[in-house]
């Protein structure tokens, strides 16, 4: 379906036309007439399908053709985190570039500048505001902030920030707006916890599913099957002495992260931490140091696995197997970005045999297995795994100049270089 076969106004379809914009996704085709007819909606999209000009594009159109108070907030967007809302700004100023709409971004940062900012637009009646649920709080905390004029509210990214602990501070954003507003929600995956808010701030949703796409054929996908006390051994040896920038390893809890970043550190291999025990702040020097090339390798929890953009990111490991096939996905979805291949490790204890199953069964294949190093000792055999997938493991060793590539063993004696 192409967009000028929507009902959006010509000034979307103009700014679109610009944009050399033609052609909706999926997530765009059946989210953007549900919003368009007013209706809350649910929609389960993963990063990368277009979904935040699914709701900015009907957005836009029912705020010109709706009688509004130009000098009241008239939408709200809510981000986990300040990238995303940075995000969803820009993306706002280019499909809104010929409307006569105002909007304001509200996240945290070191711009003493950016409070005032915020702070204006917010007591001002900016038409939409983009904001992190934190920051608009602590804005509602201090200032008398006018929300009888909401009609639209629109959460991005809703399971990513209830991992995150947002689900108190959105509820009670939620009490101050309008009980007649049309309520949007846009999900990666759908657990009981979104559906349980989703009946709390929602009236009749429909729900729009999109199906979670498979992995790009650039991204090498591998495993190996070992101990959970081999883990740090083995990205030890996946890292050490080998010339790879900007590896991102996800753990799947906050200590986790902080132990394994504290273990590759005292190997001289240089690690930082990424999880939500950081401030705003600490998280936007990591990221940027990072991106340029000062970190080589970025530990991190799920708070990474959508939304950032880092274009050259060669592997990723997956120290933790994720619960469930979306996860997968996201984390390493990291790599082979912007036309690059890359390579994915998911290392997988026998203890995590049943979520790997559920992942390989989503992906219609089993993944390419790694043997462990000789130097990390006996690895567990097909029947510590219990009736998981069988396929043989391949010649792939660690190849001294860095990822995964066939090659011989580089050390026959199991004493030398043993890291446990």
């Amino acid at each position: 379906m192409y967009f000028d076969e929507l009902a959006l106004s010509d000034e979307v379809l103009d700014a679109l036309w610009d944009m050399h914009f033609d052609e909706c996704t999926p997530v765009q085709e059946k989210t953007i007439p549900v919003i368009l007819d007013r209706k809350d909606v649910i929609s389960c999209a993963q990063t990368g399908t277009g979904k935040t000009a699914a709701y900015i594009l009907p957005l836009l159109t029912n705020l010109a053709y709706d009688d509004h108070d130009p000098d009241k907030l008239n939408a709200i967007i809510m981000a986990p985190t300040r990238e995303l809302a940075q995000q969803i700004d820009q993306q706002m100023e280019g499909f809104g570039f010929y409307v006569p709409f105002s909007s304001v971004a509200i996240y945290g940062g070191k711009d003493n500048g950016a409070w005032g900012t915020q702070v204006t637009g917010l007591q001002r009646g900016a038409d939409v505001v983009i904001a992190t649920p934190g920051r608009l709080l602590s804005q509602m905390n201090i200032y008398d902030i006018d929300f009888s004029g909401v009609k639209y509210f629109i959460l991005d990214e809703a399971d990513r920030m209830l991992d995150m602990g947002f689900y108190d501070d959105i509820m009670t954003i939620v009490r101050k707006l309008p009980a007649d507003r049309q309520t949007i929600m846009f999900s990666a995956t759908m657990p009981p916890k979104i559906r349980q808010m989703a009946k709390a701030i929602m009236h009749d949703p429909v729900e729009v599913q999109i199906a979670v796409s498979r992995p790009p054929e650039t991204i090498h996908q591998m495993c190996a099957r070992l101990y959970e006390g081999q883990k740090p051994g083995f990205v030890q040896l996946a890292l050490q002495g080998k010339n790879l920038k900007k590896v991102i390893i996800f753990a799947g809890k906050k200590q986790r992260v902080k132990d394994l970043t504290r273990t590759l550190r005292t190997l001289k291999i240089d690690a930082r931490a990424m999880h939500s025990d950081l401030e705003q702040n600490e998280r936007d020097q990591v990221m940027l140091d990072f991106r340029n090339g000062k970190v080589d390798v970025l530990v991190a929890t799920d708070v990474v696995s959508r939304g950032i953009d880092v274009n050259d990111v060669p592997l990723v490991i997956n120290y933790d197997v994720p619960h469930d096939p979306e996860d997968y996905v996201h984390r390493i979805g990291r790599t082979a970005r912007a036309e690059n291949s890359g390579e994915a490790v998911t290392l997988v204890s026998p203890e995590e045999a049943r979520p790997w199953a559920r992942i390989e069964q989503f992906l219609k294949k089993e993944i390419e297995r790694l043997p462990i190093p000789e130097a990390l000792g006996e690895a567990p055999d097909d029947k510590a795994y219990a009736g998981r997938s069988n396929n043989r493991p391949n010649k792939n060793r660690f190849h001294r100049s860095g990822g995964f590539r066939h090659g011989k063993k580089t050390n026959k004696n199991p004493k030398n270089n043993r890291h446990e």
